[in-house]
């Protein structure tokens, strides 16, 4: 996999480092940033971000201030793009919940779009390899925001042979009940709603799907989008059905911004460098 620097920024005794790659999934070139801390040649581990709705490879890693709190770890951190870019195929540019910028990290099949839009397989196999083979990560975990958050419990669940841990920050946890769910899942995945629910949180874990670990969330109660897009309590209601362990936080104040993010962003990196250490002791 041949990847090309497009810029990088000393960000505190590491870098922080834009890419681009011609992907053999999407057909396209996708992007990633990737803040890489200290020494690489000591990089051990590697967090997945997935960002939510309009978002590009440069949200997270320019206004979560993630940098600072993998300073001086064996932790890198890879921000991919949220969905395929420079096609133009029907209806992919028409609004912000569906198409560019949104691909809620499935695997079309609807025409077109299931030539391009693989983002799961896009981040759950050929980012893999590229964190593995590129910059020597052994062990990787997952977390992200709104749709991404979906994409990480999905992704998650799903992977969990691939993932060490998996945390979110205000995630649709239930999108086959929502607007932006449906609306994404019909374009991507056409008419048949059991299609759906394998990427669906609440729907995965219901059909008897859980980690042995936590689930990490965090939702402010102030967001505008909780009641009606993001559901948190469908997901809580189920996990304590089946016994898959989560812990959410409900954030007094707090909306849907990074400003959001960035307050509580270094709790759940030390949940993901926790989790990497626990790892790390199971295999020795």
């Amino acid at each position: 996999m041949r990847l090309k620097l497009l810029k990088k920024n000393k960000t505190f005794s590491g870098e922080t480092c834009f890419y681009e790659h011609a992907s053999e999934v999407t057909q396209t070139n996708m992007k990633f940033s990737a803040f890489l801390p200290g020494d690489r040649s000591q990089i051990q581990n590697c967090i997945i971000w997935l960002s939510g709705l309009t978002c590009t490879e440069e949200n997270f890693i320019t206004k979560a201030g993630a940098q600072q709190f993998l300073d001086g770890t064996n932790t890198m951190i890879i921000c991919p793009d949220t969905s395929p870019r420079g096609l133009n195929l029907p209806g992919e540019h028409v609004s912000y919940d569906f198409g560019s910028g949104a691909s809620f990290y499935v695997n079309a099949t609807s025409p077109g779009y299931c030539d391009h839009y693989r983002m799961y397989d896009y981040i759950a196999k050929e980012l893999v390899s590229i964190i593995r083979s590129d910059f020597g990560a052994k062990k990787i975990s997952i977390m992200g925001h709104s749709m991404g958050g979906h994409g990480a419990l999905v992704l998650g669940l799903r992977e969990q042979d691939t993932f060490v841990c998996v945390s979110a920050f205000s995630p649709i946890v239930n999108p086959i009940a929502v607007d932006w769910g449906e609306k994404a899942f019909h374009g991507y995945l056409g008419e048949n709603k059991e299609d759906w629910k394998k990427y669906d949180a609440t729907e995965i874990i219901r059909s008897g799907v859980s980690r042995k670990d936590t689930l990490l969330i965090d939702q402010g109660l102030s967001d505008e989008f909780l009641e009606k897009q993001l559901l948190t309590q469908h997901l809580v209601d189920v996990a304590k059905k089946s016994g898959q362990k989560v812990i959410v936080h409900f954030r007094e104040g707090y909306d849907h911004s990074y400003f959001f993010i960035s307050t509580f962003i270094k709790e759940h990196l030390e949940f993901h460098l926790k989790a990497f250490l626990m790892r790390e002791a199971e295999i020795n």
